[in-house]
C-alpha cells in the first residue's frame, strides 16, 4: 500500500512521492489517511493543539474518546507508532484537532513542537472503546493531562443535563483547561505534589473521597497505567462492576508508545 505526496521526516517534510505506508501503523484498521497540518498553537505550557485537514472527512466516522494510530518520525529516521485521541472534528471546515502533551523529548511531543502548516502525518483508525455510555445514570471521569483530549471530547458531546463528576490531575494551575459542555458536570483539578507523576497519590485520594451516587454509573479512567489499574481495582471494591469501568493506560515509565487496555 502506498501514499502519494511528501512524507514527514525528523528533518523536514519532503521526500519522494509514492511513499509506502509505514509498517508500524499497518494494523491500525481502516484506510491510511494523510493528515496535513493547517495550524498549531499551545493551549497550555504543556499541551499543544495541531489542526489537520484530510480527504474523506465527510465519510469519516468515530466516537468521541477514540484515537488515531499515527506514524511519528523518530530521530533515527525510522517510524514510531503512537495513539493520539481525536480532540475534535469540525465537519463544516474539515479540521481535525489533536492535542499533544509536551512531555520531555518524546517523539510525538517533539514533532508537535515544530509542526507547521504543510507538514504531514499518516494515520490509521479510529479505534478504542473508551466512549460515552448512554445507558448510565451518572458518569465519573478520571485521569491526568494525557486524558484531557478524550474526556473533554466525551463531555462536550454528552446530552444536556447528564450528571458527571470529573477529576483531572495536572502539574499546576497553568495546565488547567476549561471545557464547554451542556452536561451537569463538576470538574475538579488536582495538582501534583510528587516529583514524579507516577508516584503522586492526590488523584487517588480525591477519587477515594468521592461518594459513588445511586443508580448505574460508568467510570472512564485514563492515565499512567499503574495508577489507572489501582483506581480501577478500588472502584470495583467499592461496588462498580468491571463492565462499568473503561480503563486505559495511556503511558507508563520506561514504555515508548502504545496503550495498556486494563481489564484485570
Amino acid at each position: 500500500m502506498t501514499e502519494t505526496g511528501p512524507k514527514t521526516t525528523p528533518e523536514g517534510t519532503t521526500l519522494a512521492a509514492d511513499v509506502e505506508t509505514p509498517a508500524v501503523i499497518a494494523r491500525g484498521g481502516g484506510p491510511t489517511r494523510r493528515l496535513t497540518v493547517v495550524e498549531a498553537h499551545d493551549l497550555t505550557p504543556h499541551m499543544r493543539r495541531v489542526s489537520f485537514v484530510f480527504d474523506g472527512v465527510d465519510t469519516f466516522a468515530y466516537e468521541p474518546g477514540q484515537a488515531l494510530l499515527l506514524a511519528v518520525p523518530l530521530a533515527d529516521g525510522e517510524w514510531g507508532r503512537r495513539d493520539y485521541t481525536i480532540r475534535s472534528l469540525d465537519r463544516n471546515t474539515g479540521r481535525l484537532d489533536i492535542d499533544f502533551v509536551l512531555h520531555g523529548d518524546a517523539p510525538g511531543a517533539g514533532w508537535a513542537r515544530s509542526a507547521k502548516p504543510g507538514d504531514v502525518l499518516l494515520a490509521r483508525g479510529p479505534r478504542g472503546n473508551t466512549v460515552f455510555d448512554p445507558d448510565a445514570d451518572w458518569h465519573l471521569l478520571v485521569g491526568d493531562e494525557a486524558c484531557i483530549p478524550a474526556l473533554f471530547h466525551i463531555l462536550e458531546e454528552m446530552p444536556e443535563g447528564t450528571p458527571a463528576k470529573v477529576f483531572i490531575e495536572v502539574g499546576n494551575e497553568a495546565d488547567e483547561q476549561p471545557v464547554d459542555t451542556a452536561a451537569a458536570i463538576e470538574l475538579v483539578y488536582v495538582h501534583r505534589t510528587a516529583a514524579k507523576a507516577e508516584d503522586d497519590t492526590n488523584l487517588f485520594d480525591h477519587l477515594e473521597a468521592f461518594p459513588l451516587p445511586d443508580g448505574t454509573g460508568r467510570a472512564y479512567v485514563i492515565g499512567e497505567t499503574g495508577k489507572v489499574r489501582q483506581m480501577r481495582r478500588r472502584l470495583i471494591e467499592r461496588g462498580l462492576a468491571k463492565e462499568q469501568i473503561s480503563a486505559e493506560g495511556y503511558w507508563r515509565p520506561g514504555r515508548i508508545g502504545g496503550h495498556d487496555h486494563i481489564r484485570d
